[in-house]
């Protein structure tokens, strides 16, 4: 019997698909088709695919053609395949000429001619709606917003709101975006969809003006620094319809989130500890070391590692205590411990003090060892006591990671979902919580 195996992504499966189902069919006796999975796309910078993998492959069983359906799920997966099933010929569209060469060491290389005039490529962009979205702020994080826009499907933008008129032009001008600095509503206008990237105080002021006047809202962190704002807003995206979701780049990105599932599988057993680490070395005069502009590490940078430790332990904690160096009224470094019933965690801040940036999480049966910068994931290892039980785990970071977040808000748009797994709303609202308690000085020392 001879065995073929192709492999792709499937997306809006269409007739393109289906001829070349048909024609590697023809080439022998048993097609194995291997679909790739959501994670390995992510990870591989396809941010623009509709169907998810068990959508698209309950398509390619419908064809008929396959004999036998698999995931792909890892780079080097096709050498391991092509062994495990014994196959005899590997067929792929010509479009990929040469790209699989090496694979003859394995087995019979066949490119075969595609149908033209038609893509999910194609279909996609003649079927997506696009929606306009409006930036607010035109600071560090704003500049990284709209390159990273450019590679998610849906979205477009095409304006940007600042008080500071130099500011706006300048930003304006430099990403060719219509350009506001009065007039908060006229912007609204103007757009679908707004992305708050002004500083931290204003969040909440823009954050509800967008949402009354009906657009969707990405708002960076920390979200707000209250927990009764925290859940007004929510409460009224979700009475009125719309998408709310705190920009949490991390808690979006590949390699996190499969860190977060293979924990919660239990491959550590159970967690008992997860420590944090963030810091970054800043110089006055500057809005982090501002105490009229909610400066300070927690501030600064308890939004991403709050976030981890939700992701991990859950929001029903039992204590927080805080010890902080200050200066000029502003946390240079805050130490946070935080009890849960059955664990501990903690987190270690600073703008002013330098700490590592890696991130452990402790089980009853090995560890997670996160590099700095953790935040930044596209690496970590399993270790056990057995050091030749330890893995490795490797995954893409494209960009400045803020595409990950974009897409996040863009499918829940798109697909009218009001949450998202990856950050629930009750966890942000836990986030901005201990902020909060903080921020009044609840259980503090200083030191």
């Amino acid at each position: 019997m001879k065995k073929i195996i192709t492999y792709g992504t499937y997306d809006l499966l269409h007739e393109g698909h289906i001829n070349l189902l048909r024609r590697v069919k023809e080439l022998g006796d048993y097609l194995i088709v291997g679909v790739t999975s959501d994670s390995f796309d992510r990870g591989r910078g396809k941010l623009n695919v509709r169907n998810n993998v068990l959508e698209r492959v309950e398509a390619v069983k419908a064809t008929g053609y396959a004999d036998e359906v698999i995931i792909e799920d890892y780079l080097g997966q096709k050498i391991d395949d092509i062994q495990r099933y014994d196959v005899d010929i590997f067929a792929i569209g010509s479009d990929w000429e040469g790209k699989f060469d090496y694979l003859n060491e394995y087995c019979k290389v066949i490119y075969l001619p595609r149908t033209e005039g038609i893509s999910s490529t194609m279909l996609r962009e003649q079927t997506e709606e696009v929606y306009r979205i409006g930036i607010v702020g035109s600071g560090r994080i704003a500049k990284r917003f709209v390159p990273e826009s450019k590679v998610v499907n849906s979205a477009k933008v095409i304006a940007v709101y600042d008080p500071n008129k130099e500011s706006a032009d300048e930003f304006g001008e430099m990403f060719g975006l219509k350009v506001f600095s009065d007039r908060y509503d006229d912007f609204l206008s103007e757009i679908d969809a707004v992305y708050v990237a002004s500083s931290h105080l204003t969040h909440y002021e823009y954050t509800k003006q967008s949402l009354c006047a009906g657009k969707h809202v990405l708002c960076e962190i920390p979200f707000v620094l209250s927990t009764v704002q925290a859940r007004e807003l929510y409460d009224f995206a979700e009475t009125h319809n719309l998408v709310l979701l705190e920009a949490s780049k991390t808690a979006f990105c590949p390699s996190f989130n499969h860190l977060v599932t293979l924990v919660k599988s239990g491959v550590i057993g159970d967690v008992v500890d997860v420590k944090t680490s963030l810091s970054k070395m800043v110089t006055a005069p500057t809005r982090e070391l501002d105490a009229a502009q909610a400066g300070g590490a927690m501030n600064e940078h308890a939004p991403l590692n709050m976030m981890a430790i939700i992701k991990l332990l859950g929001k029903d904690y039992s204590k927080v205590d805080f010890y902080s160096k200050m200066e000029n009224d502003v946390d240079i470094y805050t130490k946070v411990n935080i009890c849960y019933p059955r664990a501990t965690a903690s987190m270690t801040l600073g703008i002013g003090v330098k700490t590592e940036g890696n991130m452990v999480i402790s089980g009853t049966k090995g560890y997670v060892y996160v590099p700095a910068p953790w935040w930044l994931t596209d690496f970590f290892e399993i270790r056990y006591e057995d050091q030749t039980k330890n893995k490795k785990y490797f995954y893409s970071y494209d960009g400045d990671g803020l595409r990950y977040e974009i897409q996040e808000f863009m499918s829940m748009i798109v697909n009218q979902r009001k949450s998202s797994y990856k950050l629930r709303q009750r966890e942000s609202v836990a986030i901005a919580e201990v902020i909060e308690k903080f921020n009044q000085r609840e259980n503090f020392k200083e030191i």
